[in-house]
């Protein structure tokens, strides 16, 4: 279960017997190619590689050939053999700049030297893809940052916001990478530097509140919406942002009370979440369930279920223990991953976490966080841990009740996991994390590669991490249900939109490899 399985379909099959048959006609490589892509669009690209070989070993490679064979490695999570695709098709295609800017991501998740790849990429697009070069500049920077060169990555996004004052992604970037390296109070500046030339773009001004109010900057935010109004006009977009300030800043309820009428006309899950907030601070989780459970139907789906699950606990709701599981779907597993393993694996991790503070958007408080995927890098000792660990979470898995039809995880197919995103959280005494959940996985997990001895750790439950309780600005009177001791060699798994938060520890360092599993594509 753990890797992609490859299992043709019917028509794969078929395409691979006529190959073999006969040298293929310009009508069947046309077949061919023509299921590949829509293969790749549907995310099978386990399914299609073998297809691709033959294809290639039957009619000789061409550029696109090998292109469409990368990406269907890089579907599959093989890196490796997405990076020598592209490295092949590129060879024979030097100037084909997203051919360029598909190796350059690869060799990033890879783990490997990209910024000059990215850059080089971003020339090539220069001419006739103006929004996609700038992605490729975008990339450029996050890898200069990964590759230790904070400094190189600024001036690269200053200089190119200079030239395009109103690229929105790249002032977002920006602002993130200075608050992570000590830009101080300063760190959304740009944001008013381009406002000086273009004081009506709202965009801007929406980006530039955003940035503040992640980091809880309320006086600042506010300002900025006040300045946003006087220059732009009231709209229902600055509505929103009031209400999302007022919800999260402690507000007085009347206050809070009047924007939610005044916005009541409006839709979209940051208005909902806003609401959802709300109603859950009032108390008023009967109002919460009427609100949300209709959106757990949608896209967003997992944006919800956890304040669902507040809800029907906030009112005694038997649909807590469906969701949350009786007992708790919380696990811990034990991980065939020796000490010396263990010891390699925390020297590798100390080198990876290079920033001096976590990302705003982050849990981490009292620690750092790295960046890329992890378990995706083309190192042995991280492609022997993916293993190890999707093999683990495959048992917890096996162990699942039954399934459960409309449940986000029992109602769900179990036949194949794929990593989402993986990262390393390093904290230090009294670091922890704050209660949150994970919107974009199935399941997600924590790995325990070193702990501080119990001496240092201090009394349980320190350091243990902890399921159900909320975040403490809701203000509810809810505790957590579930707890998990953490141990070197142990995985703790849980289902992704359950609350989970870490306690503080006293002393020393606690260092966690952790990952979010989705499912594969149905084969």
């Amino acid at each position: 279960m753990a890797g992609p399985v490859e299992r043709p379909s019917a028509e794969s099959r078929d395409l691979q017997r006529r190959l073999r048959r006969a040298p293929p006609s310009e009508d069947l490589v046309a077949q061919v190619l023509a299921h590949v892509r829509a293969a790749l669009s549907r995310e099978e690209g386990a399914e299609i590689a073998g297809l691709l070989d033959t294809l290639i070993q039957r009619r000789g490679a061409t550029a696109q050939m090998l292109e469409l064979l990368g990406h269907a490695h890089r579907q599959a999570q093989d890196l490796g053999a997405a990076g020598r695709a592209f490295a092949a098709a590129r060879r024979l295609a030097p100037a084909e700049p997203m051919l360029a800017l598909a190796a350059a991501q690869t060799q990033y998740e890879r783990g490997l030297s990209a910024a000059g790849d990215f850059l080089h990429a971003a020339d090539l697009l220069a001419p006739n893809r103006p929004d996609v070069r700038r992605a490729a500049l975008r990339n450029a920077a996050q890898a200069m940052v990964a590759e230790g060169d904070a400094a190189a990555a600024e001036a690269l996004l200053q200089r190119e916001l200079a030239r395009q004052p109103d690229w929105l992604e790249g002032h977002r970037v920006l602002a993130s990478l200075l608050w992570v390296t000590g830009g101080g109070a300063r760190f959304a500046d740009s944001y008013s530097a381009a406002l000086a030339a273009r004081p009506d773009h709202r965009p801007l001004w929406l980006g530039w509140f955003q940035a503040l109010a992640q980091v809880r900057a309320w006086p600042q935010a506010t300002e900025v919406l006040d300045r946003a109004e006087a220059a732009c006009g009231e709209g229902p977009d600055l509505r929103a942002a009031r209400l999302f300030v007022a919800t999260e800043s402690g507000a007085a309820a009347d206050e809070v009370s009047r924007l939610l009428e005044l916005t009541a006309d409006l839709q979209g899950d940051g208005v909902n979440l806003c609401r959802v907030r709300a109603l859950l601070r009032q108390g008023r989780g009967a109002e919460v369930v009427q609100l949300a459970l209709p959106l757990t139907r949608g896209p967003s789906a997992m944006t919800f279920w956890p304040y669902l699950s507040l809800a029907w606990r906030l009112t005694g709701d038997s649909r807590a223990a469906w969701l949350d599981g009786e007992p708790p779907l919380a696990r811990a597993v034990e991980v065939d991953l020796a000490a010396g393993e263990r010891r390699d694996l925390a020297a590798r991790l100390r080198e990876l976490h290079t920033l001096s503070r976590p990302y705003a958007e982050q849990s981490v408080r009292g620690g750092t966080q790295t960046d890329r995927s992890l378990l995706l890098r083309d190192e042995p000792l991280f492609r022997r841990l993916r293993r190890k660990l999707l093999d683990a979470m495959a048992a917890y898995v096996a162990d699942l009740p039954p399934h459960e039809a409309g449940h986000p995880l029992l109602g769900l197919r179990r036949d194949r996991l794929l990593v989402e995103g993986s990262w390393s959280v390093r904290l230090t005494g009294q670091g922890h994390n704050v209660a949150h959940t994970h919107p974009v996985g199935w399941l997600s997990s924590a790995f325990y590669v070193s702990l501080p001895p119990p001496e240092q750790m201090g009394p349980a439950p320190a350091g243990w991490i902890a399921f159900g309780e909320p975040p403490p600005e809701l203000g509810l009177p809810l505790t957590a249900y579930a707890e998990i001791e953490p141990r070197p060699g142990r995985l703790a798994v849980f289902p992704s939109y359950m609350w989970h938060c870490t306690r503080p520890f006293a002393d020393g360092e606690r260092l966690v490899v952790a990952f979010d599993a989705r499912r594969g594509p149905a084969v």
